[in-house]
């Protein structure tokens, strides 16, 4: 993207630095990183990543009003509409890809966003780890909306811990320890001194939770959840509470979100980055051009269910009662504009936000592709694919 960064590092590459790289990341985050990580990182001219954050908010502002809350409403499925919901969301997650206009100039086109939190931790030290092994330039910064490292770290701890002790607040997912992801929760513990739990380990008594350390019961005064209600259902896990009962417990990143702003979201915006998306169900006509779209479920996570370049068959096979939970979604032709050795790659960059005082974007995570989809599980096999982070010039 910046052709003399892009040049310079092309150059000075060599496996053993990557070698050194990915040594680095296991010894950072305390576990080998299961996912591929990107042998480059990329560099973005800054008033690009400015569009990205500033079409992010204008999309995020469109889900606030009324009319979206209450069409939104009955997205949350009654078994997991969390009590006492936000006003907004806390963390929230907007992708782009990268296509050429009528006139030949790079413009970002959403693919997704989403009310749920990312890869606060991790992609970090990911970005650490790139400027460090590989000697980057030292004015080239990671971080968005005006944010140091140690400006980052008390940000992420007010909006996670809040005002708590440590030792009650807690990370949850399902089986944390096999999921892919399991560098950040670590990386997690480590930044803020929190403890990552299983959803299925924990303890309800009366109205409150608990959790077990070192024999000793724990009670949980606020939860950051990484918990996905798709994997909940998928694997029928028996827990000791429900999501729709009133507990004594704070959510750092209200759950329902999660449901309301995510691919439900996107038949109901308006603007220039957005591709024409409708509900499934709701499309009157099948288009001719039908290669030309992608079939998405509604709520799954790492490109779970979604249906590149669909047929009539595909279509068919998806019962018209389940319909509503997917959307038809226009394909962006992404670019390819991040030369590697092995040609030109494809680039889908995340804008992360936090929304504490305001809505303000922090850092990017990028993945690169070159394959129909970007996600790492699309890209086996390849190089100069996968994991990566986001510089500019500062």
């Amino acid at each position: 993207m910046i052709p003399a960064l892009r040049q310079r590092f092309n150059a000075s590459f060599t496996p053993a630095k990557y070698q050194a790289f990915l040594k680095l990341m296991e010894e950072r985050c305390g576990t080998p990183v299961k996912f591929q990580l990107s042998e480059t990182p990329c560099f973005f001219p800054k008033p690009l990543l400015d569009q990205m954050s500033q079409y992010g908010k204008e999309l995020i502002q469109q889900l606030g009003g009324l009319e979206y809350r209450k069409a939104s409403f009955n997205a949350i499925p009654p078994d997991f509409n969390v009590p006492r919901e936000a006003p907004h969301p806390m963390f929230i997650q907007v992708d782009f890809g990268l296509v050429r206009d009528a006139a030949g100039n790079l413009q970002p086109k959403l693919v997704e966003l989403q009310g749920f939190p990312s890869l606060y931790a991790y992609q970090a030290i990911l970005s650490q780890a790139y400027m460090e092994v590989f000697e980057l330039d030292g004015n080239l910064k990671y971080l968005l909306g005006g944010l140091d490292w140690e400006g980052y770290k008390k940000l992420l701890r007010r909006a996670v811990v809040g005002n708590h002790d440590p030792q009650n607040v807690i990370l949850m997912e399902i089986d944390p320890s096999h999921q892919k992801t399991l560098p950040d929760f670590l990386l997690t513990e480590k930044l803020l001194g929190i403890a990552t739990v299983s959803i299925t380990d924990i303890e309800k008594r009366g109205k409150e939770l608990f959790y077990e350390r070192g024999g000793k019961r724990i009670p949980i005064r606020r939860i950051y959840n990484r918990a996905i209600v798709d994997e909940l259902v998928r694997k029928k896990l028996k827990l000791s509470f429900n999501f729709s009962e009133e507990l004594e417990v704070e959510w750092a990143g209200h759950p329902n979100w999660y449901f309301r702003m995510s691919k439900f979201s996107l038949p109901y915006l308006h603007h220039e980055c957005v591709p024409k998306t409708s509900f499934l169900d709701r499309v009157e006509r099948i288009p001719d051009d039908l290669e030309n779209y992608v079939i998405k479920p509604l709520f799954s996570f790492a490109g779970l269910g979604v249906i590149v370049n669909p047929t009539k068959e595909d279509l068919a096979n998806i019962p018209k009662e389940k319909r509503s939970q997917y959307i038809l979604q226009e394909r962006m032709q992404f670019e390819p504009v991040i030369e590697t050795p092995l040609g030109g790659t494809k680039a889908e960059v995340r804008i992360m936000y936090i929304w504490l005082d305001e809505l303000l974007p922090v850092m990017t995570i990028v993945r690169m592709g070159r394959g129909l989809m970007m996600g790492v599980d699309h890209n086996k096999n390849m190089e100069w694919v996968g994991s990566s982070a986001g510089f500019y010039p500062g």
